[in-house]
């Protein structure tokens, strides 16, 4: 008897819950009509309605304080481990990437007989196997399990850098370049597709630049190593220090691609890792269900219609497409100008070749860090390239005094400071289906690669070094572009985040209709 005389009270929480669903949707229909102009500027604006994680977010604090203190345990867990592997993992890779130009300016030229364009063909071949990578990835990513695919990509692209020390021609230099190239492709947005998968979008672009950070450590580390590699190995067993440089590389890239097997968790639909325990598993999941992120469900034609029909692919391509093209011969441009100059010895060249890359990372402690802590990532990309901009065009103009150059140089990584804020952006703007994701995120990626095969080809020829006059003009122009088309991106985000919200708001209205519909049904059954 005592249920039944409970039953009037659970109708009258029935019917409060939805009439007050019903006011919030109208409030907040009425609300969004009636927003200030530079509300469109808050790229929150929506998803606090769905998600106020992190609207509450000091500056000084690495956690949001809504974070529980199981959400905070794993997500020190998660920087520990998989933040951190990230960002060795990018130092070692940049390491032999960043060290052809050293290792060119440092003896191989003259060794290998490389005339002309011969440094120009090294980057080019090497870019061609980045694009041939992406292509089985689109698919795979999705398939395969990233606990083992990128630690074991790692482990043999060492194996490739420790045979260039043996290259005795341009044609061997440049076979061994295409397979480093071939192996290192999928980790660039490998990396940010399981960075993607695990922390929210107000999290991402932290982790992001810390991982962006080994790629500033590998171009620093690489001038610094081979000035000391070239003085105190050159000769030594018959080999010249830039064959060391390559064997150095390999040394610790190697041991480096077996820790990831350990660390390295992959995605949480697929986790494994003597680190990460099931608990951590159900965290993310449960994180991503509230973030509105969707896990794999299998490929489809009707998914790669969407990608081939929506607004991401042509709107996010032309976007990257600017950004690889934004920062020109940033790392080779310095250090070549520094030859040129005559004022310099070799170890002293290798030494001021790391001032830039060393820069990068307080560039990238800027724009990263404040991207999610200001929580406005359209702004701190607008402000980088504007930085960059200026010192691309001051080297446009070339006939300046060295102190100029010298500014400009040291800012043409700030171009590269936004890549961890872009491709978080991206892949919060690919949340809602993870073989969509893939697709949208790799093909990006290729089309911005596979831009950097030919561009070098056209605008920046080694016979035109240092000046890289038409080089310089390029990148001027395309830096320039990069900050209108943010803002074009900003639309269409906030666009698809109004979509979303109204849907899930049409979806809470829909449950609480049929709520609605069962207590009226009860209600009669009683005065019955």
């Amino acid at each position: 008897m005592s249920d039944y005389i409970k039953q009037p009270d659970i109708i009258a929480v029935y019917d409060v819950t939805h009439e007050h669903s019903r006011r919030q949707s109208s409030d907040s229909e009425l609300a969004l009509l009636e927003r200030p102009w530079y509300r469109f500027f808050d790229e929150y604006e929506y998803q606090d309605l769905y998600d106020r994680n992190g609207l509450s977010h000091k500056w000084y604090h690495w956690f949001d304080e809504n974070d529980t203190p199981e959400e905070r345990r794993y997500l020190i867990k998660l920087d520990l481990l998989l933040t951190f592997y990230c960002f060795v993992s990018y130092w070692v890779k940049n390491l032999d990437q960043s060290n052809i130009s050293n290792a060119y300016a440092s003896g191989m030229k003259e060794d290998l007989n490389l005339i002309g364009n011969s440094l120009t063909h090294l980057t080019v071949i090497y870019s061609v196997g980045v694009v041939v990578a992406h292509f089985p990835m689109i698919y795979l990513f999705p398939k395969l399990r990233m606990d083992w695919l990128l630690p074991a990509l790692d482990i043999i692209w060492g194996l490739f850098t420790l045979a260039q020390y043996r290259a005795k021609s341009k044609a061997e230099l440049m076979v061994f370049r295409f397979f480093v190239g071939l192996c290192e492709g999928p980790f660039f947005p490998g990396v940010h597709y399981v960075l993607g998968a695990w922390f929210k979008s107000h999290e991402i672009q932290r982790r992001g630049g810390i991982f962006y950070m080994g790629l500033a450590l590998g171009s620093m580390t690489s001038g610094l190593l081979q000035g000391a590699v070239y003085n105190s190995l050159n000769g030594v067993g018959g080999l010249a220090g830039w064959r060391w440089m390559f064997i150095f590389d390999a040394v610790i890239t190697i041991p480096i691609g077996i820790l990831g097997f350990l660390v390295w968790p992959g995605t949480p639909d697929k986790m494994h890792s003597i680190f990460f325990t099931e608990k951590d598993r159900q965290i993310a999941l449960v994180r991503q269900k509230k973030y509105g992120y969707r896990g794999p469900k299998g490929f489809s034609w009707p998914v790669f219609k969407k990608a081939l029909t929506s607004w991401h692919l042509p709107v996010l391509a032309f976007w990257d497409v600017l950004f690889f093209n934004s920062a020109g011969q940033a790392g080779s441009g310095f250090i070549l100008w520094l030859k040129a100059s005559g004022k310099y010895s070799t170890s002293k060249m290798n030494d001021l070749s790391s001032i830039p890359p060393a820069l990068l990372f307080v560039w990238l402690i800027i724009i990263c860090f404040g991207a999610d802590i200001f929580r406005s990532r359209w702004f701190f990309l607008c402000f980088s390239q504007f930085i960059n901009w200026i010192g691309c065009v001051i080297l446009a103009i070339w006939f300046v005094p060295d102190a100029a150059k010298w500014f400009a140089f040291m800012t043409q990584y700030f171009s590269w400071a936004m890549s961890s804020v872009l491709y978080g952006w991206m892949n919060s703007t690919l949340k809602f289906d993870d073989e969509y994701r893939s697709i949208v995120l790799l093909t990006v990626d290729l089309i911005a690669n596979q831009s950097t095969i030919w561009t070098p080809l056209i605008f920046w020829k080694t016979s035109e070094a240092p000046r890289y006059r038409h080089g310089y003009i390029f990148v001027s122009c395309t830096s320039g572009l990069i900050i209108p088309w943010t803002i074009v991106v900003l639309y269409f985000y906030k666009k698809q985040e109004k979509q979303y919200y109204f849907k899930r708001l049409n979806e809470l209205n829909a449950i609480n209709f049929r709520l609605a519909k069962m207590t009226r049904k009860i209600k009669l059954s009683f005065s019955e």
